[in-house]
């Protein structure tokens, strides 16, 4: 059974990159717009009360017969292991989701500024939460020595 189903985005990001490059995401500051005909400013009253949120965005620039369903080498690089796309965060996936954790910066009526959200400029935002601590990895978190090479740059 296929449930269909579309999405609203909330609003849009506002920053300096406008291609999606793969590495030095840490240090770029971007503002995040919500839509002024859905919402009004007090849907974000509270928010910065927390130091990070965590936004879900869409991959809206990803050619959907780049999509991979498939396995493939991370960043094209035979010496890293085929891993499936669900093993990975590739904005080339079924539903062109991303999702990252942001450090919130401010709120200035329905612009919110955050550091390190990797998204580019005009990318559709469709959710925002405030990163909870609760929320983490209760247990400690394992990974492949591959991602750990992957991220070296990417902050």
């Amino acid at each position: 059974m296929t449930d269909t189903f579309t999405m609203t985005p909330i609003g849009h990001v506002e920053c300096e990159r406008t291609e999606p490059i793969d590495d030095d995401w840490g240090s770029i500051e971007s503002n995040i717009h919500i839509d002024s005909d859905q919402f009004t400013a007090d849907v974000l009253a509270g928010l910065t009360d927390f130091s990070h949120i965590d936004v879900v965005y869409y991959f809206d620039r990803v050619d959907e017969a780049k999509i991979n369903l498939g396995a493939r080498h991370p960043r094209n690089r035979p010496d890293w292991p085929l891993v499936g796309i669900f093993a990975q965060r590739a904005k080339a996936r079924p539903n062109r989701i991303g999702v990252t954790t942001c450090e919130l910066i401010g709120v200035d009526g329905l612009s919110i500024c955050v550091r390190g959200l990797d998204a580019i400029d005009a990318t559709p935002v469709l959710d925002i939460k405030p990163h909870v601590r609760e929320f983490q990895p209760r247990r400690p978190v394992t990974q492949p020595d591959w991602i750990g090479e992957l991220m070296a740059n990417y902050w």
